[in-house]
């Protein structure tokens, strides 16, 4: 299959969630999310991606509140319209968020930061293959914001699915380190 057929797949899955499957699911991402951070206490800085509720994404606003109770520093992004670039802010409550014109939730007191101390960022995804390439919403977004950060940072996925056997890669493409679903964490 080609990117736009994988994409239409996974969009028709997603659709088919119940509400109550996309709690049930997101939940066990999150456990084996935090069970992932445990042999990992050096990560304190993450950045993390504010669930879209219409795209039945992976509901990351939970897991978010745990990581804010235990201490992490969070960041995550805000589109920048005029350049087409995400902007990196601090994210330290989940108290002020508002939805852009996209649906979008985003921090209404947004602070730009730099990126240099993220150690993990949580990629939002529709699917993956089995060598930790992802698929996004075609736009790039996530490439260009992984492109301009330190190598050493761990890219974590989190999907509903398990990996689809391949997805052709573009130069331009950034793989996953890892990716977390309800059943299991595949390393790549």
């Amino acid at each position: 299959m080609n990117k736009e057929q994988i994409r239409a797949e996974h969009r028709k899955k997603r659709a088919a969630m119940t509400s109550l499957e996309i709690q049930e699911k997101s939940e066990l991402i999150h456990q084996r999310f935090l069970d992932f951070l445990v042999k990992y206490p050096e990560i304190k800085h993450m950045h993390v991606f504010l669930s879209i509720e219409r795209l039945k994404e992976v509901d990351s606003l939970p897991l978010i509140a745990a990581l804010l109770d235990q201490g992490y520093q969070l960041y995550t992004s805000i589109l920048e319209a005029e350049t087409g670039e995400l902007v990196t802010v601090r994210l330290e409550t989940l108290d002020d968020l508002a939805f852009d014109s996209w649906g979008i939730p985003i921090p209404k007191m947004a602070k730009e930061v730099v990126t240099d101390q993220i150690q993990l960022v949580l990629v939002p995804l529709l699917a993956y293959d089995q060598k930790g390439n992802r698929l996004g919403y075609g736009k790039g977004y996530y490439d260009g914001f992984l492109s301009k950060l330190d190598q050493e940072v761990l890219k974590v996925g989190v999907s509903f699915f398990e990996p689809v056997t391949k997805i052709d890669q573009e130069w331009h493409d950034i793989p996953l380190d890892l990716c977390i679903t309800p059943q299991e964490v595949f390393f790549f």
